[in-house]
């Protein structure tokens, strides 16, 4: 790849012809409109979060005379893409269209139209640092992934948008990494992560790859590279929503991030009653000995199709140490004025073990009636086991 440095360009020339869209995945121009400044390959435009802070830097740091950096130039025929640097040329773009304000030393804020000449003039004329690069797709997208985006580094899904660039991944921004989507909070309930930075668009095609193709998402994506739809990636999020709305009569926190797309391959075909569904959940929500509140979910699917009460999921609180101590205290005291051992189950066996009593270290705890059956984690329902015994019949 070659890279030559073009001079004497200025924020006046590059921001000439610039127009923001809030519409994320929707490429911006700039230099006459010869310059794309958010080609389909780059990350959604992130310097206005945390209220603006690294956008106002950028024009801080433009006023005091400090560089902003160096930038990177893709030449694509007689255009140019931005390589490097759309976080930054967005802010100054931004900042000229008066869509931001700036505090001066004072502590007061100026939009751009109502500094003074000097101040403006100075931000317009500034020149900026720009490398032209050519070379091959390759060796383009190869670039990108390894050159320095200023403090923010790409994630796993912007790094596969460059990569596998092309309708595909357009329209697929345009769908899953728009804020402007009137299904976002709908799909905030249960898929975790932020929309500009292709989190949820990550989770939608990690849902179809696995469970369509069972293949990883970069196959995926360059199946698909130039697809000039996506109704498969569209209709299949939407169909496991759905189904999740349906399922589910009430809605709690625990279940954002969950593997529903895996979820839904195992249990959409399930006839569940509803209401007897939503009841188990109610009750284990609301039970204090259960842990885990988001492995509520599957082990209810889990239980009403199978039967199986899988109560790993549930990370059941275990007895405490003084809990276990106090147990063994007692078992133990009365083991040895009865003669037998002090694990219950030893003495049931009427083995060679029916009488010893064993080490503190060498027991566990055990509930006496199964959680799974009502039982509650108090001293009341403890009672102590060897290890041999306690790990046989199992903890639930």
């Amino acid at each position: 790849m070659k890279a030559t440095l073009l001079e004497g360009v200025t924020v006046k020339e590059i921001c000439e012809g610039f127009e923001y869209s809030e519409l994320e995945g929707k490429g911006l121009y700039g230099w006459s409109g010869k310059l794309t400044i958010q080609p389909e390959y780059q990350r959604n435009y992130l310097y206005s979060e945390n209220d603006g802070e690294k956008e106002k830097a950028v024009i801080e740091s433009v006023l005091k005379g400090y560089p902003i950096g160096l930038l990177y130039f893709n030449k694509v025929g007689d255009r140019y893409e931005v390589l490097d640097g759309q976080q930054r040329i967005t802010s100054l773009g931004r900042y000229l269209k008066n869509l931001f304000s700036v505090k001066d030393l004072t502590g007061n804020s100026h939009y751009f139209k109502s500094i003074d000449e000097t101040d403006k003039q100075k931000i317009l004329d500034t020149k900026l640092t720009i490398y032209i690069c050519e070379g091959t797709e390759t060796e383009i997208k190869e670039w990108f992934k390894t050159i320095n985006i200023v403090g923010i580094p790409l994630n796993k899904q912007e790094i596969s948008n460059s990569i596998y660039s092309g309708s595909f991944v357009t329209l697929a921004k345009a769908e899953f990494s728009n804020s402007q989507n009137n299904r976002l909070n709908v799909w905030r309930a249960y898929v975790k992560g932020n929309v500009k930075r292709q989190e949820i668009l990550r989770t939608a095609l990690e849902w179809v790859a696995k469970n369509s193709y069972d293949v990883a998402v970069d196959e995926y994506m360059s199946f698909h590279r130039y697809d000039t739809n996506i109704d498969e990636l569209k209709n299949y999020f939407e169909q496991v929503i759905t189904w999740i709305n349906e399922t589910f009569t009430k809605t709690y926190d625990e279940m954002c991030g969950l593997e529903w797309g895996r979820l839904y391959e195992e249990y959409h075909e399930e006839n569940f009653d509803k209401e007897k569904l939503a009841a188990e959940l109610e009750k284990l929500y609301y039970d204090g000995y259960v842990t885990n509140k988001n492995g509520i979910f599957e082990y209810v699917l889990k239980f009403l199709a199978t039967g199986d009460k899988d109560t790993k999921l549930l990370h059941v609180r275990f007895f405490g140490p003084n809990e276990k101590r106090r147990a063994y205290d007692e078992q133990t005291k009365e083991a040895k004025n009865l003669d037998r051992s002090n694990c219950p189950d030893c003495v049931l066996e009427k083995r060679r073990n029916a009488k010893k009593i064993w080490k503190f270290s060498e027991m566990e705890a055990d509930h006496v009636t199964a959680w799974s059956k009502g039982g509650a984690t108090d001293l009341k329902n403890c009672q102590m086991l060897c290890k041999y015994h306690n790990r046989l019949k199992g903890n639930f």
